[in-house]
């Protein structure tokens, strides 16, 4: 897929977000309750602003050790998808509406944003593939370090473990601190290119993936800027001249931009930035929840361990530790081991187990579903743009 073109960022500090977020007039914006009677379609918007609340309330809900976890990703990803499907059908259930003046061109204007969505996605898949990497790295170490041979630990095995911890050190480093911008060949969900399962043995060390989907320009802080861009909350004469249906269009803007968001924050990704501007009123109950995780976000950002990290999934932290305490661990010894080193060797390999597992287990599912989020916007937005066409035909 063709990059779709960045427009220029602009930075805005975590108080003015709250400001932007919390100071928006109560003329912008009516409730649905205050623009029109009890009507089926308005309980049919209602019921698909509340079942967004309910979804992001119970990801709110989750406690720190969950958040931005491999598992917690993959539920904010099957909230998406079922915003997405909702919303699907809202339009199509409205297409009378959807295809007439203002609100084709409201339609139109999410569409837009939805297609930058679909690099994100791109480069996402990128940075789970970077993991990948690492979580084959982990396997070399212990590989070398299996806990059932610490009996007959070799200076083979050791200087093999060493190495591969040295190597995922360095290819974790690297990422930290260029953000990143690769060699890249241009690749989409739509085109899997065989060859690159071969490529993806080769040895990490200090060189980079060349399975990179955007171009060296492309920025993921960029990108959602152009994507946050004139997202703002309909006017009153808007709701009224829609029937109400500009605020589902305003809802899924405000999801498909923290979800994007989330992602970037959380997966290895090209020039990463978590500076986002998007503003929700305070009387929009979907709101509260997705402010609150931004804030909890951005807390994490800022702990000691997570700054300049290459990214804020848990996983990622606890690979990071692990390596750390490892390469600690087995700079200074010499052979033969101690049964103390051997002990607290086999507590080190354990740990590092552990978290290898889960990415072991947890990577291709989230890979399948950020496939999916592509598929789903791309298709929603190719029926709503048949949608428009149609109508316009027949006029």
């Amino acid at each position: 897929m063709t990059s779709s073109q960045n427009h220029s960022p602009s930075s805005m500090s975590r108080s003015s977000f709250g400001r932007a977020i919390w100071g928006a007039g109560r003329e912008q914006v009516h409730s649905l309750d205050s623009v029109h009677e009890s009507t089926g379609q308005d309980m049919e918007l209602q019921t698909f602003q509340t079942d967004v609340s309910n979804r992001f309330h119970d990801l709110s809900s989750v406690n720190d050790d969950e958040l931005l976890s491999l598992a917690w990703i993959r539920k904010l990803l099957d909230a998406f998808l079922s915003c997405q499907d909702d919303f699907r059908v809202l339009l199509v259930n409205n297409k009378l509406q959807v295809s007439k003046s203002p609100l084709d061109h409201i339609v139109m204007e999410y569409f837009e944003k939805s297609v930058k969505a679909l690099d994100i996605c791109n480069a996402t898949r990128d940075g789970i593939e970077k993991v990948r990497q690492w979580e084959k790295q982990i396997e070399i170490v212990l590989c070398a370090l299996d806990s059932r041979q610490k009996a007959t630990f070799g200076e083979g095995q050791f200087r093999r473990a060493k190495k591969a911890l040295m190597e995922l050190a360095l290819s974790m480093m690297e990422e930290k601190e260029s953000g990143s911008v690769l060699s890249q060949r241009n690749r989409s969900f739509g085109r899997h290119n065989a060859s690159r399962d071969n490529q993806q043995q080769h040895r990490v060390g200090h060189s980079r993936s060349l399975s990179w989907s955007v171009s060296r320009s492309w920025s993921a802080s960029k990108q959602l800027q152009a994507i946050a861009n004139g997202l703002v909350p309909p006017h009153r004469n808007e709701v009224l001249a829609t029937s109400g249906l500009a605020i589902p269009i305003f809802v899924m803007n405000c999801v498909l931009l923290f979800v994007l968001w989330t992602l970037v924050a959380a997966i290895p990704c090209q020039d990463r930035g978590l500076q986002c501007h998007f503003s929700i009123p305070r009387h929009f109950t979907w709101g509260a929840p997705l402010l609150l995780l931004h804030e909890r976000i951005l807390e994490e950002s800022k702990k000691r361990d997570r700054r300049n990290a290459s990214g804020l999934l848990k996983e990622i932290n606890s690979v990071e530790r692990c390596v750390r305490q490892m390469t600690d661990l087995v700079d200074p010894i010499e052979f033969p081991l101690t049964e103390a080193q051997k002990a607290q060797l086999g507590c080190e390999v354990e740990q590092l187990a552990l978290v290898c597992g889960v990415l072991k287990g947890g990577l291709d599912p989230l890979e399948l579903q950020v496939r999916e989020v592509f598929r789903k916007i791309m298709n929603c937005r190719n029926e709503g743009l048949e949608l428009v066409s149609n109508a316009n035909t027949s006029q």
